[in-house]
């Protein structure tokens, strides 16, 4: 349980940062990060893995990069689904996966060596 509230509070602090830096990532308040951010985790265990898969010819074509198309397609997929938290365009998408992962990448390697 403690795992699952840590990976939530990562998550929601890589989304505040994504928002707070990439132009067409809204979040109206806290509330809607958090439920991002959950939402976000089952999205990225259940929907992810059977997505990555699927695309596994393409995301060989392309060294890996249609990753980042995958993932910013999660985000798309928890935005429509959070009504809080808004993006504006598959480019915003791409950006904001990109800083959720970073940021998510950097707290979870900090709190692992520390």
């Amino acid at each position: 349980m403690l795992g699952f509230v840590l990976r939530t509070a990562v998550a929601a602090a890589a989304l505040w940062v994504a928002v707070a830096i990439v132009p067409g990532l809204q979040a109206a308040d806290a509330k809607a990060l958090v439920l991002a951010a959950v939402l976000l985790g089952v999205v990225n265990a259940t929907i992810r893995p059977v997505a990555l898969f699927l695309s596994i010819p393409i995301t060989i074509l392309t060294f890996g990069l249609f990753i980042l198309v995958v993932n910013a397609g999660m985000l798309s997929l928890v935005a429509r689904l959070v009504p809080d938290f808004t993006v504006s365009s598959f480019a915003s998408a791409v950006l904001g996966s990109l800083v959720v992962s970073i940021v998510s990448a950097t707290i979870n390697g900090g709190m692992t060596t520390g």
